[in-house]
């Protein structure tokens, strides 16, 4: 029954994060389709480019919003019926996979051909539901990053990589789960892994800047 009710979170999460609301978003808001213009993704960054600042804002939402929910519904689906000990068990896990498979749905979505967007957004959703502190804190550290940089590649990547640190001295401190840690470093590889050639166009000077127009 557990194993049933696992793979049942992680399959609605990563439907959840398929859903391209950038794309949803382009739509209806342009009658475009967004993967004809920049860099082809449905992504919020794409989006900003392309359509603007409100586009982008309810694009974000609604990506940050897909991430919450999978995880909320993992909570919901499994209960806590499954504790291991303290505040750690197969239920707190379940949350983490299902947040996961989001990113992993929103990185690489069923619905349009496995081509979605770079899944920062919806990590971060993931993360708020989870441990809400280090997940806001998360969404500041992209948005500072990318305002100070002027690139929302690098910007992500700071946020990610920011929130992951703070993550390791909290969860040694006040004795933290460890599935907060452990969804912190799996979706910062994993969104790093997914901006490999943005970090090949930073390196090489070549990124394109934030205010950019597609």
């Amino acid at each position: 029954m557990i194993i049933t009710k696992f793979i049942l979170v992680i399959v609605i999460g990563y439907l959840l994060g398929s859903i391209p609301f950038g794309l949803i978003i382009s739509r209806r808001k342009a009658k475009i389709d967004i993967r004809d213009y920049g860099s082809g993704r449905t992504g919020g960054t794409n989006v900003l480019r392309t359509l603007g600042r409100k586009a982008f804002l309810m694009v974000a939402a609604l990506d940050i919003a897909k991430g919450a929910l999978a995880v909320v519904f993992a909570g919901l689906i499994i209960g806590n019926d499954y504790i291991i000990i303290g505040n750690s068990g197969l239920g707190l896990l379940s949350q983490v996979l299902a947040g996961l498979a989001a990113v992993v749905g929103h990185i690489w979505p069923i619905f349009v051909k496995f081509k979605g967007g770079r899944g920062v957004a919806t990590f971060i959703g993931g993360l708020i539901a989870l441990f809400p502190i280090a997940g806001l804190l998360g969404g500041e550290a992209v948005i500072i990053g990318a305002g100070l940089s002027g690139f929302a590649s690098l910007g992500s990547i700071i946020g990610v990589v920011g929130v992951f640190a703070i993550l390791i001295p909290l969860t040694i401190i006040f004795n933290l789960p460890i599935e907060y840690l452990s969804y912190a470093f799996a979706g910062t590889l994993l969104i790093i892994f997914v901006h490999r050639d943005n970090i090949k166009r930073l390196l090489a000077g070549s990124e394109r800047r934030l205010n950019q127009k597609a």
